[in-house]
C-alpha cells in the first residue's frame, strides 16, 4: 500500500464518529478488507473507531501531548503501509495497539532514549485498596509516576497499565524478563511509598 495515500487520510484531520463510537470486530474486518483493496474511507472508519484508545496510550507513554499526537499519526500511518500483513488471527484494535506499543518504543531507541509516561490514578487503586482515590491525589501521583526512573516507568505502564506479560514486554524492549520483574517491583515500592506518604500526610493535617 502506498504510504503517501496513507499519509493523506490522516491529515484530513478527521474526527472519531460520536454516532458508532464502538464497532464490533466483525465490522471493522470488513473495514481492514475495503482498505486492503485501496478503499482510503474505509480506513477512515477504523482511525475514527481506534484513535480514542491508541490516542490514550500514546499519552500514557509519552506524558506529552505533543509527542503523543506525534505518535498517533505515525502508528497509524505505519498501519496502512502495513495493513496487508494483518492476518485476521486477532481483532484489528489489538493489533493496532500492539503495533502502537512498538512504533513508540522504536522511536524511544532511535532517540537513544525513554521519554516520561502518565498513568490515571485509577490504575493504582489496586495497590492500595483500603485507600479511596481523592481528586486531589491525583495530580500528586501522576507526578510521581512522572518522576519514576525511566525504565521503572516503561515497564509499569506496559505491564500494569497495558496488560502485557513479562515475556511480552522482553520480546518489545530487548530486555531479560528478570529485569522487567525488578524494573516493576522497583516501580510499585517507589509509588506505594509516594502514596503512603501522601495519606500520612493528608491524615495529619486533618487532625489539626
Amino acid at each position: 500500500m502506498s504510504g503517501d495515500t496513507g499519509a493523506a487520510w490522516y491529515h484530513r484531520r478527521v474526527s472519531p464518529d460520536p454516532k458508532n463510537p464502538s464497532p464490533g470486530a466483525a465490522e471493522q474486518a470488513e473495514w481492514v478488507a475495503r482498505a486492503r483493496a485501496g478503499e482510503v474511507s474505509a480506513f477512515e472508519h477504523l482511525y475514527r473507531a481506534n484513535l480514542g484508545r491508541i490516542h490514550a496510550l500514546c499519552l500514557r507513554m509519552c506524558g506529552d501531548a505533543a509527542e503523543a499526537e506525534e505518535m498517533v499519526q505515525e502508528a497509524f500511518v505505519r498501519a496502512w503501509e502495513k495493513l496487508e500483513s494483518f492476518r485476521g488471527d486477532s481483532a484489528f484494535s489489538s493489533w493496532m495497539h500492539r503495533l502502537t506499543v512498538n512504533v513508540v518504543l522504536g522511536a524511544w531507541r532511535s532517540k537513544g532514549r525513554r521519554r516520561e509516561q502518565v498513568v490515571d490514578f485509577a490504575d493504582l487503586a489496586a495497590a492500595h485498596p483500603s485507600h479511596e482515590p481523592r481528586p486531589r491525589h491525583r495530580v500528586d501521583l501522576e507526578r510521581a509516576i512522572t518522576e519514576l526512573p525511566p525504565g521503572a516507568r516503561t515497564i509499569f505502564v506496559l505491564h500494569d497499565v497495558e496488560g502485557y506479560t513479562h515475556r511480552d514486554i522482553a520480546a518489545m524492549t530487548g530486555l531479560a524478563e528478570g529485569t522487567c520483574k525488578a524494573q516493576l517491583h522497583r516501580a510499585r515500592r517507589l509509588l506505594r511509598g509516594r502514596f503512603e506518604s501522601a495519606t500520612a500526610g493528608e491524615g495529619k493535617e486533618s487532625k489539626r
